[in-house]
């Protein structure tokens, strides 16, 4: 049975162990916080039983005994032929994981980061076994948006991707390669060009934030979740893309020439936006809602598994 190591159970950590586990992989969860990867083994637990009564998951009882807590570092790693790193977003934090992690894990063992914007390159280039790092960003909560970032440092060997890619497909997960490192990679520079625009419309009074989220959730969204920007626009016009960019490049051109600004983020217009959005919710609002966004999630991928692609 393979193993994989969890270094750091947090959010991401944890979803990480429901995605492994549920896979049929001996998963062991490690943290330096005294007490956290027991707690998050329960929480992974009750993450499978979700997954099970949506039809996500088989046996979540048999999933969750494969989850064990790691003494320490060496013991996590130990059999492992997977490394999936998941501690605090800075650079000096994954270095110093990193330098732990190719010092104990075995030669052949793959060391994935799920950083969400930090590049390899700049964490791994010291490290005598750098060919085998890279970047494996999830999208949050990894146990229900499948798709996964990998992105290689210069040095990452070409077969370390093509492992990690057949690893991520046979646990369930979307894998795609960014061809070279990129600050935020695709998703987050996809994510951030549409909340800088949000932030702008909401924060100029164009459109209040609520008729704002309407507009994805009851309207681009509905087409973005089963199909990308480049399917959209081919059916959008006659003559498929050519078409569409023939028939549209002037609008978008104009809306290019004058994009939203750091600015949008400054003090002043969040508060604005949070003026007209309501304030900020109580921690428990925040957790409820977070319990529903999952289980919405689940029954919206529960949905799309049963669904033929194009």
């Amino acid at each position: 049975m393979p193993r994989v190591a969890i270094i750091g159970s947090g959010l991401i950590g944890r979803a990480w162990a429901i995605v492994f586990a549920r896979a049929g992989w001996e998963v062991a969860l490690q943290d330096s916080a005294d007490g956290a990867a027991a707690r998050a083994r329960a929480l992974v637990g009750e993450g499978l039983a979700e997954l099970a009564a949506h039809g996500l998951a088989e046996d979540p009882e048999g999933a969750a005994a494969r989850v064990r807590v790691a003494r320490d570092l060496a013991d996590a790693l130990a059999g492992a032929g997977f490394v999936q790193e998941n501690v605090a977003e800075t650079v000096e934090a994954k270095r110093e994981v990193f330098a732990r992690l190719d010092a104990l894990a075995a030669p052949d063992a793959i060391l994935a980061s799920s950083t969400s914007a930090i590049v390899a390159s700049r964490f791994t280039e010291a490290l005598k076994g750098r060919h085998r790092c890279l970047v494996a960003h999830p999208v949050n909560p990894p146990h229900l948006v499948p798709l996964v970032e990998l992105v290689g440092a210069p040095w990452t060997a070409p077969e370390t991707v093509a492992r990690a890619r057949a690893i991520y497909e046979q646990v369930g997960q979307v894998p795609i390669v960014v061809h070279r490192e990129i600050e935020g990679f695709v998703l987050n520079r996809l994510q951030g060009a549409l909340i800088a625009e949000a932030m702008r419309l909401a924060g100029e009074g164009v459109v209040s934030p609520q008729d704002l989220d309407k507009t994805l959730k009851d309207g681009l969204g509905l087409r973005w979740s089963f199909m990308g920007p480049f399917a959209t626009i081919e059916l959008n016009a006659p003559g498929g893309i050519p078409d569409y960019c023939a028939r549209y490049t002037g609008f978008y051109r104009r809306l290019q020439a004058d994009p939203a600004t750091p600015a949008v983020y400054d003090d002043a217009n969040v508060a604005r936006i949070l003026a007209a959005w309501g304030g900020t919710p109580s921690a428990e609002k925040l957790a409820e809602r977070t319990r529903w966004r999952d289980q919405r999630l689940a029954a919206l991928r529960a949905h799309k598994r049963e669904q033929p692609e194009m």
